[in-house]
């Protein structure tokens, strides 16, 4: 009940009301016209051929060049779907006319993160695709023997169900550039346009060498060195941990090589730590080489910054975060450690493996300080031949387990970084059988699982 008759007070209070209700009902009505918007937009793409732009990415190269194809196409005047492919079940293939999927390669022909749940529940079995046209861009390394494995099995197993090739499977090694052109050329010939943009790779720009430093003197595996890069000119670019560089070095400067940047803007430059290649002839890697061994102080370094969507830290900044990795892997950590310390963040578990302890902890003055600090909360090393026995990150993890549930339980994401063959493998099982497979899985789809592996 109002308890007033004074006209001025009442016009007053119905105003408050006004504006309370218009504040709460303001998010409502956003809401609101989002779903019609994307209801309009789902009716539009029905009544047009329906095309979608699908994505099988590791490391976020593939999901670029997707965003890439689909704007070629929406400049021809196209309506198109982008999605990973993940999110895409028999009935998107069945009532699509036209896919073009860009697909990488994860290790030796397996399918990437977000392509595993696809491979699984569709590649196994048979579906009926006889109205399907499409098109693949594999993408691999000609490193690994199953060079492009996926993208072959994917385009193998969608002519297997009757679809039809729009044109054949474009096979890229690296990135290379002159692979790509001929996919972005096909692609204008099938918008039917000559005005689609011509297509050309981010352009190299010219990087100081301003540090390098042996980190393991003495250790039995091969040398690492941390480098430490400038511009040339110009101001540092900005970058978010986790993100990639690709090194072009002068020997290869068409198959640039893919770093993990160890460092955040806020060290003023960019830190690489760079395992030295060296092949069966004893020639060194290209890219390895010249930066661990050839170039010199001053020198010039082709280089340029690539996102790595997949790997950034993203919705998880406020997470806990559990950080698993071994090697030359600790790059990528770092660049976390880093970020989140700057952001006052210490709820962070790492997790780290190496030979030796006495040559080959990685950083180590600086993550005893970390943990000094408080700034880590949790560390666990692996040092596999520090005895008798071989010890393993994913054996930590193991002897951990209930901790590990319980960050988990308390919305801790999960991040490894490291080698593919043995570690990569090896902590994939160890948390499988810490947490169950699905359990696992939802983890990856939420994004709290993330991986970088080489």
């Amino acid at each position: 009940m109002i308890f007033t008759t004074d006209t001025t007070r009442l016009a007053l209070l119905a105003g408050l009301s006004l504006s309370y209700a218009a504040v709460c009902l303001a998010p409502y009505l956003r809401q609101r016209r989002k779903r019609r918007e994307a209801r309009l937009q789902k009716a539009a793409l029905a009544q047009a051929p329906a095309w979608i732009v699908a994505y099988a990415s590791q490391t976020g190269n593939a999901e670029a060049l997707a965003e890439q194809t689909a704007q070629t196409l929406r400049l021809a005047g196209i309506p198109v779907r982008l999605s990973a492919l993940s999110e895409l079940d028999g009935a998107d293939l069945q009532g699509a006319e036209r896919v073009l999927f860009l697909a990488s390669t994860y290790g030796e022909g397996d399918a990437p993160d977000n392509a595993a749940a696809f491979a699984g529940r569709l590649m196994g079995a048979p579906l009926a695709l006889a109205q399907l046209h499409y098109a693949v861009l594999a993408l691999g390394d000609s490193a690994y023997t199953q060079f492009c494995g996926f993208g072959r099995a994917l385009d193998q197993w969608l002519a297997g169900q009757g679809a039809a090739r729009l044109f054949p499977r474009v096979e890229v090694d690296r990135s290379a550039a002159p692979a790509l052109e001929h996919w972005f050329q096909q692609l204008s010939h099938l918008a039917g346009t000559s005005d689609a943009p011509d297509w050309s790779a981010p352009a190299f720009d010219a990087w100081r060498l301003a540090q390098r430093r042996l980190l393991n003197p003495d250790s039995a595996g091969a040398p690492v060195y941390h480098i430490e890069l400038a511009p040339a000119s110009g101001a540092l670019p900005d970058w978010q941990s986790g993100d990639l560089v690709q090194v072009a070095a002068p020997a290869g400067p068409e198959q640039p090589r893919e770093y993990s940047i160890a460092s955040i803007p806020a060290d003023g430059r960019v830190h690489l730590l760079v395992r030295l290649h060296t092949h069966p002839d004893g020639s060194s890697g290209l890219a390895s080489g010249w930066l661990g061994l050839q170039a010199g102080i001053g020198d010039t370094v082709h280089m340029r910054l690539r996102p790595h969507r997949r790997f950034r830290l993203e919705d998880n900044a406020g997470r806990p975060l559990i950080l698993i990795g071994n090697g030359s892997g600790i790059a990528g950590l770092r660049g976390h450690l880093k970020s989140r310390i700057l952001a006052g963040q210490t709820r962070n578990w790492l997790f780290f493996g190496e030979r030796n302890l006495a040559h080959d902890y990685h950083y180590g003055e600086e993550i005893e300080g970390w943990r000094a600090s408080g700034a880590l909360a949790r560390l666990d090393m692996a040092f596999s031949r520090d005895q008798p026995r071989r010890l393993y990150v994913q054996d930590r993890l193991l002897e951990r387990a209930d901790a590990v549930r319980q960050w988990v339980e308390q919305g801790a994401a999960l991040y490894v970084c490291g080698s593919l063959k043995g570690m990569a493998g090896g902590v994939d099982a160890a948390l499988e059988q810490m947490l169950g497979r699905p359990a696992l899985d939802a983890l990856a789809a939420a994004g709290r699982y993330r991986r970088d592996v080489y």
